[in-house]
């Protein structure tokens, strides 16, 4: 794919995950959701789903954790920015979060 294919390719993912909660970090070039679970017990099977899978993909998550609040900000060290592999991880998270 062209570097334009790709960049258009993020805005219109990037606008699909805005829609399930994603905000953008502008000064970042980053993702940030937050999410409130039951309990810290509900919020700690839910991290360590996603981490379990970003171990996989090589893909790791900056995210803290307070009780049953999990915030999450997802970027690409390797390119400086937003990739794909954002959009993947962000949508593996909701996939959890909604089957918690």
């Amino acid at each position: 794919q062209s570097t334009k294919m790709q960049v258009v390719t993020l805005i219109i993912l990037t606008a699909q995950l805005r829609a399930t909660g994603w905000m953008e970090v502008e000064e970042r070039d980053a993702i940030f959701k937050e999410l409130h679970f039951k309990t810290f017990n509900q919020a700690f099977g839910f991290m360590s789903r996603v981490a379990l899978q970003a171990e996989k993909m090589n893909h790791h998550p900056e995210w803290f954790n307070v009780y049953n609040k999990v915030q999450i900000t997802l970027t690409t060290h390797d390119c400086g920015g937003l990739s794909k592999r954002d959009i993947k991880m962000a949508k593996f998270i909701d996939k959890i979060a909604l089957s918690m």
